[in-house]
């Protein structure tokens, strides 16, 4: 858990960063795409449809951009780029174990992509389900921290939404469930008037890899980002354990 809430701190003071480059506004305007063609493009009956909107709204994507991306996957705009989810397993530095969600309209140019950037970084690809089965599957919903806002007062707010446990890190209570109960957590977080500063699918890892040195640690982070960057890839999610200090001073 430890390990999941700093890297999730990292990613977030990533997204300022990626937010310029236009790389997480692109992201999220797919993944509202893929939802919209999946489910439809009304978010009142699609769950992931509104978890992909509040997140883009969370990021300040602007609302004609999402209104655009619901149409486009909905079909109202005439044929809807068809993407194809795709996830890859590897092995890091030190060992550290790496799914990397993409979607992509190429499958042959996401596959090439991602392998040599892996390879390039210190990374090996591995073979299907032999890195998956290091993690979870989960909702992950991050509730503001007010001065009055106890754990308690989380937990008994969103219990019979289906959460699993409430824990809390330095600026938030994070609320874990598994990743089918995602929206009626998040739901059940706002309907008690508390704020939602986050709500993800994410991988969680069973089992942590403590990363205690500057150079593999280095190493970790140089192919996360490299993956990151990639037009095709979504997310990254890795088992590492790196302590707050020296996860500060290499990223």
């Amino acid at each position: 858990m430890s390990g999941h809430s700093k890297w999730a701190t990292t990613k977030h003071k990533k997204a300022a960063i990626d937010a310029k480059r236009g790389k997480l506004f692109a992201k999220l305007i797919k993944t509202i795409e893929v939802a919209a063609r999946t489910g439809g493009g009304d978010p009142a009956g699609n769950p992931t449809l509104a978890d992909a909107i509040a997140k883009a709204k969370s990021n300040s994507v602007p609302n004609d951009n999402i209104d655009r991306a619901v149409k486009r996957g909905s079909g109202e705009l005439g044929d809807a780029v068809s993407y194809e989810e795709i996830t890859y397993e590897a092995y890091g530095p030190a060992g550290v174990a790496i799914l990397v969600e993409c979607l992509t309209d190429n499958r042959n140019r996401a596959a090439s992509d991602v392998r040599v950037a892996i390879t390039r970084n210190g990374g090996t690809v591995a073979d299907p389900g032999s890195v998956s089965y290091l993690f979870h599957r989960k909702g992950v919903v991050q509730v503001g921290r007010t001065a009055d806002l106890t754990e308690d007062d989380v937990l008994l707010a969103v219990l019979d939404a289906g959460a699993d446990e409430v824990t809390t890190t330095d600026d938030a209570f994070e609320v874990v469930s598994d990743a089918s109960a995602l929206h009626a957590v998040r739901s059940a977080v706002q309907e008690a008037g508390y704020a939602v500063e986050s709500a993800d699918i994410v991988w969680m890892p069973v089992v942590s890899v403590p990363v205690e040195d500057e150079e593999p640690a280095r190493k970790i982070i140089k192919l996360v980002d490299a993956l990151e960057d990639l037009d095709d890839v979504q997310n990254v999610w890795a088992n590492f354990d790196i302590d707050d200090e020296l996860l500060e001073s290499v990223d």
